[in-house]
């Protein structure tokens, strides 16, 4: 239900930026990845209370590639601001920079979760 409910997010908030333009933008997104953060935050609690007590089968094996996948939407959606202002500022050699700090902060929480183990551990 989470993802549909958030596919449901990220459709209006693509709507609502071709409607109101780009100046708006970074507002849109702001308001997409609070909605992101807030969904993680909820699950992340839910997993923590069922694991204090006990319930392992409460957490999927699959958290830990949901929580990557989710961080990496989130850069990829903050990614196309900071694109834009990259190469406006300083051309192709700005936009590189962007991205590779971009593929190095999803490298490294990529290698960080799955250092913790399959249950976050």
């Amino acid at each position: 239900m989470e993802r549909q409910e958030l596919k449901k997010e990220l459709d209006a908030t693509l709507d609502a930026r071709r409607e109101l333009g780009p100046e708006y933008e970074s507002a849109l997104v702001d308001s997409f990845v609070e909605k992101v953060d807030v969904q993680l935050r909820r699950r992340l609690a839910e997993e923590r209370l069922a694991s204090a007590r006990g319930d392992h089968r409460a957490t999927s094996p699959d958290t830990n590639f949901a929580e990557r996948f989710g961080f990496a939407i989130i850069t990829l959606v903050l990614a196309i601001p900071l694109s834009a202002i990259a190469a406006v500022q300083t051309g192709f050699k700005g936009l590189l920079v962007a991205w590779a700090g971009i593929v190095a902060v999803n490298f490294v929480h990529a290698t960080k979760s799955l250092r913790r183990g399959p249950q976050g551990e």
